[in-house]
């Protein structure tokens, strides 16, 4: 097929492991793929061309923050997400959800969507599964996400499974309205979100309520929201297997590079997280051995690379002593070197975990990168 819609094949399986790629009008999807966020139609301290050259197959935009500045009909009328901001490859675009419910001090949720105040400006809005969804194609993205409602893991057995049943009421008016979209529905795809907390049968009245529906890939929702490392595999180790084995697996919002790492022997496809470019502006390094502090003054004269075993521009022209010295002085640059790092140091985590799943050692894979990488706490 040329230029397919949407087209995910499983080259190799390890375990519960998979890698292949899915193949869209605007490029192929290597997986497992680590997505940059650019929340703001921009991957914070980065041109476009550069997390590219990062080995970046895709990036994520958010809804939410695009609705409220600069408006997603702006972004219509200036050609769309891609042509704004000079991306030529695949974006996706995340609900709205989890930001209306984290951001917004005053929200109100019903079965017409919710109903909040932007955090910029006070002013009123509602988003309901239909407007998400036309938000997301106003922007032109290539993987649409299904409007949900994300509850806390800390909240009762109750609430949780409220909104789990809602978030499948809205899954269902999220893909009426994708199918309503025409020509852009012709070269966009959608993803339904599996929710359900902790629990193994919510989660499976979720996957089966997705099924029902039918998506073109499937996400784990409602992790990586405090419940720590050991509940989130403990759930990983069943959720994923509930969902439609053919179809990518996306698990939102993750993670630590050693989360991903477990993730991706627990059959998981597909992953974001601001971490690395958090962590960069931060002074945060991800290396083999750990992450590390460059503010910490031990550095202030290490006239090593931030990880001897990267292959990075950055870690093969700067010393640890000059991104110190760039962190502590407050230059812009430092925050620049830091966030290309850290995303070169995810992406060839992806290449490893998808050359080790092609040939078979995974496990040993897996095992020597925990050994390395928790050596420094």
């Amino acid at each position: 097929m040329e230029n397919p819609r949407f087209e995910f094949a499983i080259q190799a399986v390890d375990g519960k492991a998979r890698t292949g790629s899915i193949r869209m009008k605007r490029g192929e999807i290597r997986t497992p793929a680590f997505m940059p966020v650019g929340t703001a139609a921009t991957v914070k301290a980065m041109k476009p061309t550069d997390v590219r050259a990062t080995g970046a197959d895709i990036i994520l935009g958010n809804t939410y923050h695009l609705m409220l500045r600069p408006g997603a009909e702006r972004v219509a009328r200036l050609g769309g997400l891609h042509e704004f901001m000079r991306w030529e490859r695949p974006i996706l675009t995340d609900s709205g959800g989890y930001q209306v419910m984290s951001l917004s001090a005053l929200t109100k949720c019903s079965e017409e969507g919710v109903s909040f105040k932007s955090h910029l400006d006070g002013s009123s809005h509602m988003l309901s599964p239909e407007r998400s969804i036309e938000i997301q194609r106003l922007l032109d993205s290539d993987i649409i996400m299904a409007f949900d409602e994300l509850v806390p893991t800390t909240t009762t057995a109750k609430e949780q499974e409220e909104a789990m049943l809602r978030s499948m009421r809205w899954a269902r008016r999220s893909r009426a309205a994708f199918d309503a979209g025409g020509e852009h529905a012709d070269r966009a795809a959608v993803f339904g979100i599996q929710q359900g907390a902790l629990d193994e049968r919510l989660r499976k009245l979720s996957a089966d309520a997705l099924l029902d529906i039918g998506f073109d890939g499937y996400a784990v929702g409602g992790l990586a929201v405090g419940e720590g490392q050991e509940a989130m595999f403990a759930t990983l180790d069943f959720a994923p297997g509930q969902l439609d084995e053919a179809k990518p697996r996306y698990l939102m919002g993750v993670g630590k590079p050693d989360d991903i790492v477990g993730a991706v022997e627990r059959g998981i496809d597909m992953f974001d997280c601001v971490l690395p470019t958090r962590s960069g502006r931060n002074g945060q390094a991800f290396t083999r051995e750990g992450p590390i502090n460059l503010r910490n003054a031990r550095f202030a004269e290490d006239q090593g690379p931030l990880d001897p075993a990267c292959g990075c521009p950055v870690c093969g022209q700067y010393s640890r002593a000059y991104i110190h010295h760039l962190i502590r002085a407050g230059e812009i640059l430092g925050a620049m070197l830091m966030t290309e790092h850290n995303l070169s140091f995810y992406q060839a985590l992806m290449a490893d975990l998808r050359a080790a799943i092609v040939e078979g050692r995974l496990k040993a894979f897996a095992d020597g990168f925990r050994a390395a990488y928790y050596r420094t706490g």
